[in-house]
């Protein structure tokens, strides 16, 4: 991995912009509007190098360091949170686990289809009984002499029922040799027989990204499909949510600095009593308090992508980041929309879609009470 320096992420960030500005912006108006997943623009995403940025050259990734790949997703939020959620958890849920804990085989076979925009990945944890509760999966597979039997249902599964995704890395409940129930993380590809899924309808936010809910009936999964160690997939997953917090602070970063341009942008074009609005203190004050909190986040998050780079222990920092950037994207969003006062509430305007699109942050990779756990446990309390 290659780590750069700060003229470097700069360069970086302003090439990710451009893409952005270019290719995103013009569309995700018209895409939240009508629901509606753009391939092309996952696909143009993977051309652009924004799958696997941290992932080696060798399997297609660019082989750049986790800030690279944290600016990025704060870049594509910047402009659209839903092509920002696509790009995270393809990234930080899909390629990941298989980079990480995969046989080299595994990565051979997965890894450069997925870096290259003809193929998405999906991260099955989450189910009617299991979301805060990982503990509650309730999936089963079934070990056999050749293959693994998948049964269960998994929810609010991102890009997971687009004609892009390839498969989906699933949880699932295992008995080990004493037939106690352990937890598995098991590849499983769309094409197996007994594979179903059907897109979710009706968000109110990320309403151009993929949310699905995909069914294993009977599944036959290779027993090379395993990945990692087997009864080993509890630890999998939490480590993967670790990472994957990053890619959700960084969405909240993303749409904090969007919602607050927008809102500075206007204050200084919208005129009251004769005067601009960005020249009364209480709307100044504001933007000084908004720009004050994006910057503080910004630190917060870039710290923690530090400590990973480094490879020193990251989990608070990321359970704090994701945490502190989740409630600031509530925080500006709300203060941009008082901003734009009643022109902020009609869809004519960006920062509507800013608005709604933030209310997931602090429920996705973790509710911001569950992180308040977290946070806790590392304090030694109980």
């Amino acid at each position: 991995m290659s780590i750069l320096s700060n003229e470097q992420h700069e360069l970086f960030r302003q090439e990710v912009r451009q893409f952005a500005e270019k290719e995103i912006k013009p569309l995700a108006a018209q895409l939240d509007e009508t629901e509606s997943f753009s391939v092309e623009l996952s696909r143009k995403m993977g051309q652009a190098g924004l799958y696997g940025i941290d992932i080696p050259e060798q399997y297609g990734g660019r082989g750049l360091d986790t800030l690279s790949y944290i600016i990025a997703v704060e870049e594509i939020s910047r402009v659209d949170s839903s092509q920002g959620a696509t790009m995270a958890a393809h990234n930080s849920l899909g390629l990941a686990p298989i980079y990480n804990f995969g046989t080299e085989e595994q990565r051979k076979k997965y890894v450069p289809l997925l870096t290259s925009g003809e193929g998405l990945w999906a991260f099955g944890l989450t189910e009617t009984n299991a979301g805060s509760d990982a503990k509650g999966v309730e999936t089963l597979a079934d070990e056999k002499d050749d293959h693994w039997l998948i049964n269960g249902t998994k929810r609010y599964i991102t890009n997971g029922s687009n004609e892009l995704m390839k498969g989906i890395t699933v949880l699932a409940l295992s008995a080990d040799a004493y037939g106690k129930k352990r937890f598995s993380t098991i590849l499983v590809d769309r094409d197996s027989e007994g594979f179903s899924t059907k897109r979710m309808l009706g968000k109110m936010m990320w309403r151009a990204s993929d949310t699905a809910e995909i069914k294993f009936d009977n599944i036959k999964a290779p027993k090379e499909n395993l990945l990692g160690e087997k009864n080993k997939g509890l630890g999998q997953m939490l480590k993967t949510l670790d990472s994957g917090r990053l890619s959700i602070a960084a969405m909240g970063l993303g749409l904090a600095q969007g919602a607050f341009e927008m809102a500075l942008e206007y204050s200084q074009k919208r005129e009251q009593f004769g005067e601009k609005i960005s020249n009364f203190q209480s709307i100044s004050f504001k933007l000084a308090d908004m720009a004050m909190k994006i910057e503080l986040a910004r630190n917060t998050l870039y710290n923690a992508c530090a400590l990973k780079d480094k490879g020193l222990p990251f989990g608070q920092e990321a359970a704090m980041s994701k945490l502190y950037c989740s409630e600031i994207a509530k925080e500006i969003s709300d203060e941009a929309v008082q901003i734009f006062s009643g022109q902020g509430l009609f869809k004519s305007s960006a920062i509507e879609r800013f608005y709604r699109d933030q209310r997931i942050l602090q429920i996705g990779e973790g509710t911001s009470e569950i992180l308040r756990m977290v946070i806790s446990k590392h304090l030694g309390l109980e």
